[in-house]
């Protein structure tokens, strides 16, 4: 069994699934405060006026980089979502959606509930689904290495400091100037910041300035948090800087919220909702926290979409059995598997939005994704290459916290760059695991 916890707004709540099947679900009214820190803010983090959007959540991608922070119309709220009067809400103690008769038992069975409340027997580990509000982004030192540009390209920051050094590379890895680490080194020391976003020309292709940056940066400002743009691997400078500001930007909140998860669920693994698809552990959500910024959002949605299923399978089944001749016995008599056990939510009422997160959440599994540049003279180098970033996604769908022996390839694409010289292809390699 996996709990999911999912926080939209100020309302939270519990689901346990097994197996696809919802088998409690219950809201926990002191989550948003004490899983987010509301009225704990982290150290560092003030709230600006008027930031509205996080840097780098332009455009939506299935890779660890920038996501679409404009939610669609009509997707705050399920279908006919309205709050469920006492009548409609599904039924349990203290009038929140209780287990299923024959579901597992909390420890504190008749208390109120709240989010240390969540001791289930045989839970196996725990999926957080949060959106990562914009205002909580913190001030960044952002260092792009390249030419220079008129200020309208220059770095572009809500709150920070920025410097463009000298060096880089073009796409076939040719070197355009040599790096200026003695500039990084001083800016380093006098920026004052902790959170850095670091942008090379060429890094997709070859990154050794970004990680010669980053050396530097680590010698002048010990426990810095530093975020390279190439782990994003997009060949568009621009794009992958508002990444790697936007990721860099999230750190300081991401590691609250994980500090915060681990005091409060201390012998549970941890999971965080990705944006697109997938779960990452807390360790990989501490440094990539933009893969996570609509973690909610995406459960919301796999939730709706899973009960959407469930509500066509029940009207499927009672079709069915209304169809079954006297004397034969229906598929559902017959034991056909259910992927949504039937009365778990009590009636056909749709969930709270949190609800509905809450058992998005752990219907999928750790997922991680590379994309790379790459340069190939033939057949056996960009095997070679596709290899190497096969390895690459599947440590990083380690990290994130697929259990061992489970992580595989789930998806390889390989593409010629046009407009380029020839031996360019970009590579996307996408692996997944399973929980624990």
């Amino acid at each position: 069994m996996i709990g999911g916890i999912a926080v939209i707004g100020q309302a939270g709540a519990l689901a346990v699934v097994h197996d696809g099947l919802l088998l409690h679900l219950r809201d926990l009214p002191q989550a948003a405060t004490l899983l987010t820190g509301t009225t704990d803010r982290p150290p560092g983090v003030d709230r600006p006026a008027g930031a509205d959007r996080l840097p780098g959540a332009d455009r939506p991608s299935n890779m660890d980089g920038p996501v679409n922070a404009d939610r669609p119309a009509g997707t705050d709220r399920p279908p006919n979502a309205d709050r469920p009067s006492s009548a409609d809400r599904p039924t349990g103690a203290e009038g929140s959606a209780g287990s299923v008769p024959g579901g597992p038992r909390l420890n504190r069975a008749g208390a109120r509930p709240t989010v240390t409340d969540v001791a289930v027997e045989g839970l196996r580990a725990l999926c957080l689904a949060l959106d990562l509000p914009a205002e909580q982004a913190a001030p960044v030192a952002a260092i792009r290495v390249g030419g220079p540009c008129p200020p309208s390209l220059a770095p572009r920051l809500q709150r920070g400091k920025a410097i463009i050094v000298r060096g880089g590379h073009d796409l076939t890895g040719r070197p355009l100037a040599p790096l200026d680490l003695s500039s990084v080194r001083r800016f380093a020391a006098d920026c004052g910041l902790t959170d850095f976003a670091v942008t090379a020309t060429g890094s997709p292709v070859l990154a050794d300035h970004e990680l010669q940056v980053a050396a530097a940066i680590a010698d002048e400002v010990p426990g810095a948090r530093i975020t390279l743009s190439y782990e994003y691997g997009r060949c568009g400078l621009r794009e992958r800087e508002q990444w790697a500001i936007g990721n860099a930007a999230l750190c300081p909140y991401a590691a609250h919220l994980a500090d915060q998860a681990a005091r409060r669920f201390p012998h549970l693994p941890l999971y965080f909702c990705r944006t697109d698809d997938g779960l990452v552990s807390a360790h990989y959500f501490r440094r990539y926290p933009l893969s996570c910024a609509e973690g909610a959002t995406a459960a919301l949605h796999r939730g709706l979409q899973a009960l959407t299923d469930r509500q066509a399978l029940t009207d499927q089944q009672t079709l069915t059995d209304r169809q079954t001749l006297p004397g034969q016995r229906s598929p559902h008599e017959l034991g056909a598997p259910l992927r949504v056990q039937r009365g778990a939510l009590h009636g056909t009422a749709w969930p709270t939005p949190e609800q509905a997160a809450a058992f998005g959440a752990p219907l999928t599994a750790p997922m991680a994704a590379v994309e790379r540049i790459v340069r190939a003279r033939g057949t056996a180098e960009l095997d070679n290459a596709v290899a190497d970033a096969q390895d690459e996604a599947l440590a990083r769908v380690i990290s994130a916290g697929a259990a061992p022996g489970s992580a595989h390839i789930a998806a390889t694409a390989v593409n010629p760059l046009s407009y380029l010289p020839d031996g360019l292809y970009r590579l996307r390699i996408s692996a997944r695991g399973a929980t624990p």
